[in-house]
């Protein structure tokens, strides 16, 4: 397994999450909600090669931690805040998922607020094991 494959994710999942942040700032909260979203994802895949998987496949929080449990029982923990992060994987992009209004006008302050703290949380908690 190439070491760098597991950086470039770490890069990614760093630089996703400052545009998170970014975005929530400006008043882009859906999208800032999915970015927070995807910055755990590439996290969590990047400890999955990190660990010395071949093949990391999905992009659903709560499917890939249960991979990561197979490196780590404890993966459990992470788990349960990660997967609060996957309803805002397809709502937050396309008009068609929700009822009504386009995302940027459904989601607010509150919303990207908590998506980043989530993935601040879930990061810092997945870095702490590498």
């Amino acid at each position: 397994m190439d070491k760098n494959l597991s950086v470039n994710w770490f890069k990614q999942s760093e630089y996703d999450f400052k545009s998170a942040k970014s975005n929530a700032e400006i008043g882009n909260h859906a999208l800032a909600c999915f970015l927070a979203y995807e910055s755990t994802v590439k996290i969590v895949s990047g400890y999955l090669y990190n660990q010395g998987a071949e093949f990391v496949w999905g992009s659903s929080l709560s499917d890939l931690c249960e991979d990561a449990m197979v490196f780590d029982p404890s993966f459990d923990l992470v788990k349960s805040v990660a997967m609060l992060l996957d309803k805002y994987c397809l709502p937050t992009r396309f008009p068609t998922n929700l009822p009504g209004d386009p995302p940027y006008e459904v989601y607010d302050n509150n919303d990207s607020s908590r998506a980043i703290e989530i993935a601040d949380e879930v990061i810092k908690t997945i870095k702490s094991r590498l």
